[in-house]
């Protein structure tokens, strides 16, 4: 009697085939299972979508979870050396969570008892920072559209944070025009890498990276953001409303080596709070909601367009990411007290 295709599913598959014994291993699975001892390594098939599922016997392996499209990214990142990898940071939900505090202010359900009470206590007094959110998000979104009808196919986004079903993933909204995009989502934050992880069930080209920004080497030379990305070519990197929890010399070092990696004709999308503009008193709320777990780095405008030199601007330039391209430049933008800017830039070609 041929076996259902559903049977393939190999252990732990506890339904109807697993009941009559029919569990055949497939041999590349063995090999995997037989690799990695400390994973439970099986196959899935939903609605006619093949992933993988590798998930860790020990709650702190990193990563403790791994769902792939790819039998070959599933080895290459059980086989990262450990030294290779970012410091992921324990999960921890009695303390605030900065992507999940966001997740919370833009109207997510992927956020604790603490990330409610962090982001509570600013919009008790700053509540212009959850339409300031959702203002960054917009950008992002139009931003990588622009970038994408440019013709670049290959998208890196660094500290991607939680995704929202209202709001279009990086790989969504480029793909909308490129539908041959490319996206490696990057992230420390173990919530974040096991959602952004399922993304991979959704369609081809996605791959997620841990990493973490202060050492931007480690996320360049990863081998699960290489078998995707060709920094021989052009690439978009994203680095929006991450780089004010770095401090300033690890947000400075972070840009450069991401300017310094990519292909000329690369773009960089940039977003960031910034003390230009911003009420004095809301820096220091966020510097007390987050106290203990991340530091809020407040730079001038002037910095930040620091980052920035050497590279082709696109107009309008750097803006409040409400004015970028969103048909603002009409109107008079009412002086926000929470200010994100953001940018896009586009690598020139070398010149001699």
């Amino acid at each position: 009697m041929p076996i259902p295709a559903r049977c393939e599913t190999a252990r732990p598959y506890t339904g109807s085939c697993a009941r009559r014994g029919l569990i055949p291993v497939n041999d590349e699975l063995a090999a995997l299972r037989h690799e990695f001892p400390g994973f439970r390594i099986w196959k899935e098939v939903i609605r006619g979508r093949t992933r993988y599922v590798a998930r860790s016997t020990w709650l702190g392996n990193s990563p403790h979870t791994v769902v792939t499209r790819d039998l070959g990214e599933l080895r290459a990142t059980l086989g990262q050396e450990p030294a290779h990898r970012a410091p992921t940071p324990p999960f921890d939900v009695r303390a605030p969570n900065i992507a999940r505090v966001y997740n919370y202010w833009l109207g997510g359900k992927d956020h604790y008892a603490a990330d409610r009470k962090a982001g509570g206590s600013v919009l008790d007094d700053f509540p212009e920072i959850a339409l300031a959110a959702r203002a960054n998000r917009e950008f992002v979104a139009r931003a990588v559209r622009h970038v994408a009808s440019q013709g670049i196919s290959q998208f890196i986004d660094a500290g991607t944070g939680l995704p929202l079903p209202a709001s279009p993933a990086v790989h969504e909204a480029a793909q909308q025009i490129a539908p041959a995009t490319r996206v490696a989502y990057v992230d420390n934050d173990p919530l974040v890498l096991a959602h952004a992880r399922a993304l991979l069930a959704n369609g081809p080209g996605v791959t997620v990276v841990e990493g973490d920004l202060s050492d931007p080497q480690a996320i360049l030379g990863s081998p699960a953001l290489r078998r995707i990305i060709a920094l021989h070519q052009p690439v978009c990197v994203l680095l929006t409303c991450v780089l004010h929890f770095l401090t300033a010399a690890d947000a400075d070092a972070a840009v450069a080596a991401f300017t310094t990696a990519i292909a000329d004709g690369s773009y960089l999308i940039v977003s960031t709070g910034t003390s230009t503009g911003t009420d004095p008193a809301l820096i220091e709320r966020l510097r007390s909601a987050y106290a203990g777990t991340t530091v809020v780095t407040a730079r001038s405008e002037h910095e930040i367009a620091a980052w920035l030199t050497g590279l082709d601007l696109v107009p309008p330039g750097l803006v409040d990411v409400r004015a970028w391209r969103a048909g603002w430049q009409q109107h008079k933008l009412t002086p926000p007290t929470a200010r994100i800017i953001g940018a896009v830039g586009r690598k020139p070609a070398t010149r001699t």
